[in-house]
């Protein structure tokens, strides 16, 4: 199964909320029967209205079932504390039948899928020993090694950026800069390092996408993928170990005999985990601060809150909006029936708006207390192993950004991906002006 949502229809046991061929406009969260709503549909994601929905299912079903043919039954859980148990608790919600929403788990497996295996789609012991492995390249230490890489690396594109003129801050600023970062976490040719977004991009989109045409698509490029970290891989194997990912799975204990699909399911872990969520929310920032202009003089009059701001943003963006757990056990939640088998959707991106546990949750507050009090990096034993590096990373752009520009103007609306598994902006235009 690949890392993408699959996108239910209308042949399941209910109907979907949506019919075959998009509406223009969402319609309204609250004119629609509450067991319609089906969350995974990436259009609302797209014309971002996911919040109107996720406010109708805390209120009034946060243990929410969906049940289709193409995945079985499904439960959206939407609070805060409801996610937290879920994900501190492994032994009762297994990470081992994947990530991401998919087919039942006793259905017979698509001979056209990749079935890629990836630490985070893991149980203990396993989860933990292929872990272990690489957590060294975010350990203190490297992250200090690092820190004026980065620095230099982000002063070098803000200073190229056209003043005055329109750009899209995403392709310019975003995925340069945590592009350059993957190479260097992998030691990866320079040049090359285009091949990282691309294959973050084609792992997650959905089939129909303008990334995506077919799951054929998709298997011929991440075997690319897999053809070329073999070769690096064979290289640092070769070698005495050294201090980048490729060279600590090459030469781990219990990673070093990976099967072909494991490896490449790991590769992909780390290209999306370090890519996606950190780009995404450098753009998200930059339109948070624009849509909320008092925080944005606020910044300018303090920038010893960017530290602060950095949380903030990550908590507002939520990069990554869901993951999926699988019931170990029959369960009661908030007195709903959850059955063995039964996939589990925590949306993150719904608990950082709970109004019970987060004061002003639907408010972009960069001075806001206890601000890394958030779900966008999990918890428990699959909490994001990177959370560190992402956070020092936007620190380091915004510290960059606030000696150098005024104000980063967003000159238009955003183009946002077609996604419920990826919340991201491809395209944010903005001009920059010098202070």
């Amino acid at each position: 199964m690949s890392m993408s949502e699959q996108n239910s229809g209308e042949t399941g046991q209910k109907r979907s909320l949506f019919s075959a061929d998009p509406p223009a406009v969402i319609e309204d969260p609250y004119a629609v029967p509450i067991a319609d709503i089906n969350m995974v549909d990436g259009r609302i994601f797209e014309q971002d209205r996911q919040f109107e929905f996720f406010e109708r299912l805390r209120n009034e079903d946060p243990v929410h079932l969906n049940d289709y043919p193409e995945t079985g039954r499904y439960w959206d859980v939407t609070k805060f504390d409801d996610i937290l148990f879920i994900d501190k608790h492994h032994e009762l919600f297994s990470s081992a039948h994947g990530i991401a929403l998919g087919p039942p788990v006793n259905s017979t497996p698509n001979p056209e899928d990749m079935n890629l295996a990836m630490f985070i789609a893991m149980d203990p012991p396993k989860h933990d020993l292929q872990r272990a492995t690489v957590n060294g390249v975010v350990a203190p230490r490297n992250l200090a090694e690092l820190e004026p890489l980065i620095k230099q690396r982000a002063g070098r594109i803000l200073d190229d950026l056209p003043v005055g003129e329109t750009f899209n801050w995403v392709e310019r600023v975003s995925v340069e800069l945590t592009t350059q970062m993957l190479a260097t976490l992998f030691d990866f040719p320079f040049e090359d390092r285009s091949k990282l977004t691309r294959w973050s991009d084609i792992a997650t989109a959905n089939t129909g996408s303008d990334v995506l045409e077919s799951e054929q698509q998709r298997r011929t490029e991440l075997l690319e993928c897999l053809e070329y970290f073999t070769r690096l891989w064979n290289e640092r194997a070769a070698k005495e170990p050294g201090n980048d990912l490729i060279s600590m799975l090459a030469h781990g204990k219990n990673t070093r005999d990976m099967a072909p699909f494991e490896l490449l399911g790991n590769l992909i872990l780390l290209i999306v985990g370090g890519n996606d969520t950190t780009r995404n929310s450098i753009s998200g920032g930059v339109l948070a601060l624009n849509q909320n202009p008092a925080e944005y003089e606020k910044l300018r009059r303090n920038p010893d809150l960017i530290t602060n701001m950095v949380s903030e943003i990550i908590r507002w963006q939520t990069p990554l909006p869901y993951m999926r757990r699988t019931a170990s056990v029959d369960f009661e939640l908030r007195g709903k029936q959850i059955k063995t088998g039964d996939q589990i959707i925590m949306w993150y991106l719904s608990g950082n708006r709970d109004e019970e546990v987060i004061a002003d949750a639907g408010q972009f507050l960069i001075d806001r207390p206890m601000a890394r009090h958030h779900l966008s990096f999990g918890f428990g034993i699959h909490r994001c192993m990177g959370n560190r590096l992402a956070e020092m990373q936007l620190r380091i752009v915004w510290e960059e950004i606030m000696q150098r520009f005024d104000f980063v103007e967003v000159c238009g609306p955003p183009k946002r991906l077609r996604s419920s598994f990826i919340r991201g902006i491809t395209d944010l235009p903005v001009r920059v002006h010098r202070c």
